[in-house]
């Protein structure tokens, strides 16, 4: 079955940087596009970046965009964030996330219901 794992989450200053890590296993990695979310205490679940199938096309939230940076490495099954500038309100369990369809056109969405297969989280904790 479809599984994914994140890494790299921790405990950090402000201006600090940090980057996840999430390995997919059981189907074919480059097929479908990515995305990082984020849910903090007490909030809804929400969309940070996404990367689509090939890598060519990336989408960010408003609030991350000029500090985040989605990649992927096809050839390790992983995709990352980058995450430069932390602020405090980045506090937040980070969850990767797989598109349910491959080779869906556009831009990675958004939306969380297109994500069939999500990871259990990592937390980052961004101290003032």
């Amino acid at each position: 079955q479809v599984q994914l794992v994140e890494s790299g989450g921790g405990s950090v200053q402000t201006g600090a940087s940090l980057r996840l890590a999430c390995e997919s296993s059981g189907r074919t990695f480059s097929s479908y596009a990515m995305g990082w979310f984020r849910q903090a205490p007490g909030k809804e679940r929400e969309f940070v970046a996404g990367i689509n199938w090939s890598g060519k096309t990336t989408n960010y939230a408003d609030s991350v965009r000029g500090r985040f940076t989605i990649s992927r490495d096809n050839t390790k099954n992983t995709v990352y964030l980058q995450m430069d500038s932390l602020k405090p309100e980045d506090t937040a369990v980070y969850y990767c996330a797989g598109d349910q369809s491959p080779f869906r056109s556009g831009n990675a969405n958004s939306t969380k219901t297109v994500y069939g297969y999500w990871g259990q989280g990592t937390q980052v904790t961004v101290s003032a």
